[in-house]
């Protein structure tokens, strides 16, 4: 991934062009989800915002950033697991595909693939004949990384 600072630049720009401003705050929040390896929840957000600046942010302040930064598209929302990722996208210029997350169920690591909108097509059309109206197309799917698999020759498809 490119260095922080130019993602968070990029972020801002990005911001800035859809009317949006990316305070300080929120270029904090968004760093700690960038710097790390694993998806946190809003608390581990504010802990790791304390650690960072020495002072404290109420956690309806976390949640309404972490609102902004998702609707902005920098951020996804792990429903399942209700903690957040940064977007691996943001210096991106493409329009964002249908996300999908790969969840390591061991260290929580989490990696974003994107999903052809063939499949999503026909994940859409499996729900409607199941009688039921599709909510969200994005994926998550419980996984285990290649760093936390002990002998990966003992593993098989």
């Amino acid at each position: 991934m490119r260095n922080l600072n130019e993602v968070i630049g990029h972020a801002d720009q990005f911001c800035k062009q859809q009317g949006g401003r990316l305070t300080e705050k929120r270029k904090e929040i968004l760093s700690q989800l960038i710097k790390s390896n694993k998806a946190l929840s809003a608390y581990e957000l504010i802990d790791a915002y304390k650690q960072e600046s020495g002072s404290d942010i109420p956690p309806m302040s976390v949640y309404r950033i972490l609102d902004f930064l998702e609707e902005a598209q920098l951020v996804h929302k792990l429903k399942l697991a209700n903690k957040y990722v940064a977007c691996s996208h943001i210096c991106s210029d493409h329009k964002h595909e249908v996300p999908q997350f790969l969840i390591c169920g061991n260290c929580s690591r989490v990696e974003e693939i994107s999903v052809s909108h063939t499949t999503i097509s026909d994940i859409k059309k499996s729900v409607k004949n199941a009688d039921f109206s599709l909510v969200s197309p994005q994926l998550e799917i419980n996984c285990i990384c290649n760093r936390c698999i002990p002998d990966k020759d003992l593993m098989q498809d």
